[in-house]
């Protein structure tokens, strides 16, 4: 990937697009909205809170991410989006219980504003969801059109000089890339006659790449990780990523796997169960919606421990994982882990983990650092996979002769040294030896 020589300035307003008005997509409009106000603080987002050392220790320059790189300002998003059913933002976030009421009449009026736009839904991949605010079409080309169509006449009417899209939406059923995914060319063919290994994910993010507008996808859903999608998002120069926002039980795992592993220490078996009762719950009640899920959140621990280089102490792992819909729980998702560890010597241990968090919290930041993340690297002149965000995702795309990388330690130095890349300044090592010379 070729350096940036110049990085074209965040002018004009930004266009969010967000498949999928839910639980999610509504707690990160409302929480930027309050966050213009001075009414909240976008705790969790890098862009917002974080900064960046540069240089060495003994410079003390360490400015904040968002004075370093010439990001969009939240004042500059616009936000607008699909559903399946026809709840503006306002009536969605009020019926997912995630924010307190104090929280969404302080900005109802901007959440009332926005209408989801009529959805693509082709009820097979998502069986457990029934809506009616959906569109008509011929063919799966034809609502990729119409897509196209939403997304030029959104920017228009808006006003926006450019646009972001993050897939908010729900859990598919497990596919598997096929024939009509492996090019371009391919899947064109696929769509015209509506094949139907061709998901709802699948048609937004081609439309999406099509107008030349990056994608996040935010869900374990095979929406842009395929061979033709990849290939369109080089030809467009789009830049994209995913998948799966690491939020959970998954973010626990990326941080307590790596130290365990740090310090050499064994593990004989991981498992995870997890309670939650929101609209995503309900989905992942299919058994179907549930594999694409479970495949998503078993890669973690396999590629940080790396069982064939240290069979010793991984290669017998046992890791098992479960989620159980439980509707007195709604966002409010509590995850238990248990760890059977082993030590010096084989003497065994245990770690149990019991994690109380709220599913649309911990992901509407990841939601807003992708959008500026993207966007910034769309300005940048990147294009195809940005493994650098892999730092907010559950299964990170990645060139195919490579592994991906899950540690959270290493995700968030890839993160940043990228950043410190874009701007001109030297990655860090973190060697240190000239301190000591």
């Amino acid at each position: 990937m070729k350096r940036p020589s110049t990085i074209a300035p965040a002018k004009g307003k930004l266009a969010v697009l967000l498949p999928g008005l839910g639980a999610v997509a509504t707690t990160f409009i409302a929480g930027v909205a309050l966050a213009r106000r001075n009414l909240g603080t976008p705790v969790g987002s890098l862009t917002q809170m974080g900064t960046i050392r540069l240089g060495k220790r003994t410079e003390k320059r360490t400015p904040k991410i968002a004075d370093f790189v010439p990001l969009a300002g939240l004042g500059d998003l616009c936000f607008g989006g699909w559903d399946i059913f026809e709840d503006d933002a306002y009536a969605s976030a009020v019926h997912a219980h995630v924010l307190r009421a104090e929280h969404l009449e302080a900005v109802k009026t901007e959440l009332s504003a926005i209408q989801p736009m009529k959805a693509v839904f082709y009820p097979e991949f998502v069986k457990r969801l029934h809506g009616t605010h959906t569109k008509r079409a011929p063919s799966k080309a034809d609502m990729v059109n119409q897509l196209r169509a939403d997304i030029r006449a959104f920017i228009q009417k808006n006003g926006c000089n450019r646009a972001v899209a993050v897939w908010c939406g729900s859990t598919e059923i497990y596919t598997e890339a096929n024939e009509v995914h492996a090019t371009a060319s391919s899947f064109e063919k696929g769509l015209l006659a509506s094949d139907p290994s061709i998901t709802n994910s699948q048609m937004y993010a081609w439309a999406l790449l099509k107008e030349r507008v990056p994608f996040a996808n935010g869900s374990p859903n095979l929406a842009v990780d395929f061979p033709a999608a990849c290939e369109l998002a080089r030809e467009f120069r789009v830049p994209v990523a995913g998948k799966d926002f690491k939020t959970g039980q998954t973010l626990m795992k990326t941080i307590v796997a790596p130290g365990l592993k740090s310090r050499m220490l064994g593990i004989r078996g991981w498992y995870s169960t997890n309670i939650l009762g929101n609209r995503d719950g309900e989905v992942l009640d299919d058994p179907e919606s549930f594999r694409t899920k479970e495949v998503s959140k078993l890669s973690v621990l396999d590629t940080i421990l790396e069982r064939e280089l240290y069979p010793k102490l991984y290669g017998d792992l046992v890791h098992k994982v479960r989620i159980d819909y439980y509707p007195p729980r709604g966002d409010d998702k509590e995850g238990w882990d248990n760890i059977d560890l082993f030590g010096w010597l084989d003497y065994p241990m245990q770690m149990k983990i019991n994690f109380l968090c709220r599913d649309s919290i911990l992901a509407a930041p990841i939601v807003l650092d992708l959008v500026l993340f993207l966007d910034l690297a769309q300005r940048a002149g990147l294009h195809g996979i940005q493994e650098w965000l892999s730092f907010y995702f559950k299964s990170p795309m990645h060139a195919p002769q490579i592994n991906a990388e899950h540690d959270l330690f290493i995700q968030q130095k890839k993160l940043k040294n990228t950043l410190r890349w874009m701007m001109n300044e030297e990655p860090l090592t973190h060697l240190g030896n000239e301190y000591y010379q």
